[in-house]
C-alpha cells in the first residue's frame, strides 16, 4: 500500500538508474539511485516533486520523508556513551539533546543516528474499567495527551494602540500536571487523565540494542555529506565533542574510537607516503651508482621534489585533494620523474667532458655547450614523456565507480610527469651550467665509473650473442608471450583488492519474534 506507490512514482524519473525497496511491519524504505554525474540537489528535487503526487493514494496519515544526503559509505564515525551509574534513559537523553545537536552543527554532517539506550517517554497507562465507567475512549485519552504539550493561540488583544498576543505555552514536564490534563466533562464533572490512566515515565519500544565491549551503551553513528573531506569534518566533530565532554556527567565515558574512518584514510595516506619516500631513496641510490657523481645525482634528484610540489599546486587549482588515489598516482610517477632530468644531465655532462678534452683554444663556451646539449635531446624527451602520458588517457573514459576512483590517479600521474618535463627543460640545464662546468671538477671526472664500464662491457657481449643466436632468443620469447596471454584469461577477476579497515561486520539472522 505504501512501497509500491512510491516505487511506481519515482521509476522512470529523470536520470533514475535503479529503484530498490525494503518493507517490514511499520516501515517502508525506498532507495533511488541516479546516474553518475547527476546533480544531487536536482535529483532530490525530482524525488520531492514525485512525493507530492502521492497524497491521494497513500493511506491516511502516511507522509513520505526524504532522508538526508548520505550512504553507507558516508559513515565516518561511531561514538559510544556508557556509564556505571547513569541510566540508559539518561544516556539516550544526553545523546539526543546534547551530543546530537552539537554534531549536526558541524559543517559537512549529513545525518546523526542514535542506537541503543532507552528513549524517554511520558506514558499514559490506561485503565479500561475506569475508561468504560467514565465513558472515555482511547482516542479522547490520546488527544488529551497530545494537547498537554501543544501550544495554543488566543489571538490578539488591542488596548490603547498596543497589541498583546495571547498564547498558551505548554512546556511542563511535570507528571502531576499531565495527570491533571482535562479530557472531557461527564455529568458536569471534569474528567482528567489521572482518573482513567496512570502517568509514568517509561521507555519507548526498542527496535535495536547497542553495546560497547559487551556492556550496554548508546552508540551515535555520524554520516557526512557527499564530496566533503572526511578528515576535516572528523577533526571538527572531535573538536566539538571535546567541548561537550566537559559538560557531561563525570561518570559518563564518551568513546570516539569505536569506528573512525579517518584512521583508515590516514593509515593509507601514510603507507603511500612511505612508499613514495622509499621509492625516492631507491632512485637516489641507483642514480648515484650509475652516475658515480654527487653533483649529477643532486641535479637529477631535484626533479622529484620540484615536480611533486608543482603537482600539488596544479591539483589544488583543479579542485582535487591529496588522497590515496592522487598520492598513488604520484608514487607511480616517482621513477619517471627523474627520467627526463637524467637524460638531460647525462647528455650535458657528456658534451662538457668532450669539450673539456679538446685543446683550450678549441673549446667552446660552456653556455653554448649546455644549450646545444639540451636542445639536442629535447625532442626525444618530449616524445617519450607524451607517449607515457597517452598510455594513461583511457582512464578518463571510464564511467561509474571505476571512473570516479581511477581518474584522480591518472590526473596526478600525468600532471606529475608534465611537471617533471618542465623541470627538465628549465631547472636542469641551469643547474648543469652551475654545477658541472667547473674545470677542476671535469678534470677529476674524465673517466666513466667502474660500474658503467662493467655494465657496458656486459651489454656488448650479450648483444653480440643475441645477434648471433636470433632463433634461440626469438622462439622462447614468442612462447613466453603466448603463455602469458593464456594465463591472463585464466586469472581471477575482481573490481578491487580486499581492504582491511580493522573492523568486522557481523550479520545475525534469527527466528521471527526474537528480540
Amino acid at each position: 500500500m505504501v512501497t509500491f506507490h512510491i516505487e511506481t512514482s519515482v521509476n522512470g524519473a529523470t536520470n533514475v538508474r535503479r529503484v530498490r525497496s525494503a518493507s517490514m511491519q511499520g516501515y517502508s524504505f525506498v532507495w533511488v539511485e541516479f546516474d553518475w554525474g547527476a546533480d544531487i540537489f536536482k535529483a532530490r528535487q525530482v524525488v520531492s516533486e514525485k512525493m507530492v503526487t502521492l497524497g491521494s493514494v497513500l493511506p491516511e496519515g502516511i507522509v513520505p520523508v526524504l532522508a538526508p544526503q548520505s550512504s553507507i559509505m558516508g559513515e565516518i564515525l561511531f561514538i559510544g556513551l556508557k556509564s556505571d551509574s547513569t541510566s540508559q534513559m539518561e544516556l539516550r537523553t544526553l545523546a539526543e539533546w546534547v551530543v546530537k545537536p552539537a554534531i549536526l552543527a558541524t559543517g559537512g554532517v549529513s545525518q546523526v543516528t542514535i542506537i541503543g539506550g532507552d528513549y524517554k517517554q511520558y506514558q499514559l497507562l490506561a485503565d479500561p474499567q475506569k475508561m468504560d465507567f467514565l465513558g472515555v475512549s482511547m482516542n479522547e485519552l490520546a488527544q488529551a495527551g497530545r494537547s498537554f504539550s501543544a501550544n495554543s493561540s488566543g489571538g490578539v488583544v488591542r488596548d490603547f494602540g498596543n497589541e498583546y498576543m495571547i498564547r498558551g505555552m505548554a512546556r511542563s514536564n511535570d507528571l502531576e500536571e499531565l495527570g491533571n490534563t482535562h479530557i472531557k466533562t461527564v455529568n458536569n464533572r471534569p474528567v482528567v487523565v489521572s482518573d482513567v490512566a496512570e502517568v509514568v515515565i517509561g521507555s519507548a519500544v526498542k527496535y535495536g540494542y547497542a553495546s560497547e565491549n559487551a556492556e550496554p551503551a548508546v552508540i551515535i553513528a555520524v554520516s557526512k555529506q557527499p564530496n566533503i573531506n572526511t578528515l576535516k569534518v572528523t577533526e571538527n566533530i572531535e573538536k566539538n565533542l571535546g567541548e561537550i565532554g566537559k559538560s557531561l556527567p563525570r561518570d559518563v565515558v564518551m568513546n570516539t574510537r569505536i569506528f573512525r574512518q579517518a584512521d583508515f584514510i590516514e593509515s593509507s595516506v601514510r603507507n603511500v607516503g612511505s612508499a613514495m619516500l622509499e621509492g625516492a631513496l631507491f632512485v637516489v641510490v641507483i642514480l648515484f651508482l650509475f652516475l658515480a657523481s654527487f653533483r649529477t645525482t643532486i641535479i637529477s634528484i631535484v626533479a622529484i621534489p620540484l615536480s611533486l610540489f608543482g603537482t600539488v599546486i596544479v591539483l589544488h587549482f583543479l579542485g582535487m585533494n591529496i588522497n590515496t588515489m592522487t598520492l598513488g598516482g604520484m608514487t607511480i610517477a616517482i621513477g619517471s620523474l627523474v627520467d627526463d632530468a637524467i637524460i638531460d644531465v647525462e647528455n650535458v655532462y657528456k658534451r662538457l667532458r668532450q669539450n673539456h678534452r679538446k685543446p683550450r683554444e678549441e673549446r667552446r663556451p660552456v653556455f653554448d655547450i649546455v644549450l646545444n646539449a639540451s636542445i639536442e635531446i629535447r625532442a626525444s624527451i618530449l616524445n617519450a614523456t607524451l607517449i607515457i602520458m597517452v598510455a594513461f588517457i583511457p582512464l578518463f573514459f571510464l564511467t561509474g565507480m571505476e571512473g570516479r576512483m581511477l581518474k584522480p590517479l591518472g590526473v596526478a600521474f600525468i600532471v606529475a610527469l608534465f611537471m617533471s618535463l618542465i623541470v627538465a627543460m628549465t631547472v636542469t640545464p641551469l643547474m648543469c651550467k652551475l654545477l658541472l662546468s667547473n674545470e677542476k671538477y671535469l678534470d677529476k671526472n674524465k673517466a666513466d665509473s667502474w660500474l658503467t664500464v662493467r655494465l657496458t662491457s656486459l651489454y656488448e657481449k650479450s648483444l653480440e650473442w643475441v645477434l648471433r643466436n636470433k632463433k634461440k632468443v626469438l622462439y622462447p620469447t614468442i612462447g613466453l608471450f603466448l603463455v602469458s596471454v593464456g594465463l591472463f584469461f585464466t586469472m581471477g577477476r575482481s573490481f578491487l583488492p580486499e581492504f582491511n579497515e580493522g573492523a568486522l561486520v557481523i550479520t545475525a539472522v534469527t527466528k521471527p519474534g526474537v528480540s
